[in-house]
């Protein structure tokens, strides 16, 4: 198609170009006919084709982290308790002077975490002050939402009664009334579904996430909680199963959804600073920490 560039009448010019344009997709749609009906007969052929046609992603790319291999379980597992079988209890609060995003957010949570309650914030209380007497009431988990010029822009998880705390950044959050289409949730205990968490910080951020969720999801509402990470960003995602046909399955998003990237992560109750990402941490692009 560089041969139309010499031809200075323009009026032939665009036509010798949309014609160049249309031989050479006719040629590919003749090429890919006559490869996809030698493959019919050559299954082998195809299976070649593919095995060495795998495109590079930034995933396959990725510097390899030894930790992947490391389980997180031992002694000091903070959330032991959790997967003994103790049943999660979750309070919900905001940071200081919140306003109606927050508050939605938080009543919102609230429909996505079963035996969870959302606590309006009182400016004469700290997060450790809140932090204890939860305890005492037999609270094992705390979310904060952080606002910043009346929009959520972040959230605090802490994990009682001995931590850790994490802080993660919160984007892209959409309440379930500005979802189109979307469904009503109902009291059902959902199924958690959670992908890519494989080095050791993110199997710590895992069963974090694991603890604010009972164990057994009462399958009958058909209901699904989705964390999924990807490049260390942590997709959340809230839908339902609809079965349209025995063969075909739909799914009806309920909302919220919303994105988190972790900051930082503290021992205790917003101790001693045990990870943080730094600018640096993301020069390297094929560097995952998740």
């Amino acid at each position: 198609m560089g041969k139309t560039d010499r031809i200075a009448n323009k009026e032939k010019r665009q036509k010798e170009y949309v014609k160049a344009k249309v031989e050479k997709s006719s040629s590919k749609h003749k090429m890919r006919a006559a490869r996809m009906k030698y493959e019919l007969d050559h299954p082998e052929a195809k299976a070649e084709r593919l095995a060495n046609n795998v495109p590079e992603t930034i995933e396959s790319k990725r510097i390899y982290d030894e930790t992947m291999e490391e389980p997180v379980e031992d002694e000091s597992d903070t959330f032991s308790s959790y997967f003994d079988g103790r049943p999660p209890k979750v309070l919900i609060t905001t940071s200081k002077k919140a306003k109606k995003e927050g508050y939605l957010l938080g009543e919102q949570l609230v429909d996505v975490l079963p035996n969870s309650e959302f606590m309006k914030r009182s400016l004469k209380y700290e997060i450790k002050d809140i932090a204890k007497t939860a305890t005492k009431q037999n609270y094992t988990d705390i979310l904060v939402l952080n606002e910043d010029k009346k929009k959520v822009n972040g959230v605090t998880f802490i994990h009682l009664p001995e931590g850790p705390t994490m802080y993660f950044s919160l984007t892209s959050l959409k309440l379930t009334e500005e979802i189109r289409n979307h469904g009503r949730a109902t009291s059902h205990v959902p199924e958690l579904i959670m992908n890519n968490f494989s080095t050791r910080l993110g199997k710590t951020v895992g069963r974090m996430f694991q603890s604010l969720f009972p164990q057994q999801p009462n399958f009958f509402g058909r209901q699904v909680v989705t964390l999924h990470n990807q490049r260390d960003y942590v997709f959340f995602r809230r839908h339902r199963y609809i079965f349209r046909n025995e063969e075909k399955v739909g799914l009806q998003e309920l909302g919220p959804q919303f994105t988190l990237k972790l900051k930082r992560v503290q021992q205790g109750i917003k101790q001693e600073l045990e990870w943080e990402r730094t600018a640096k941490m993301d020069v390297d692009k094929k560097q995952f920490y998740l």
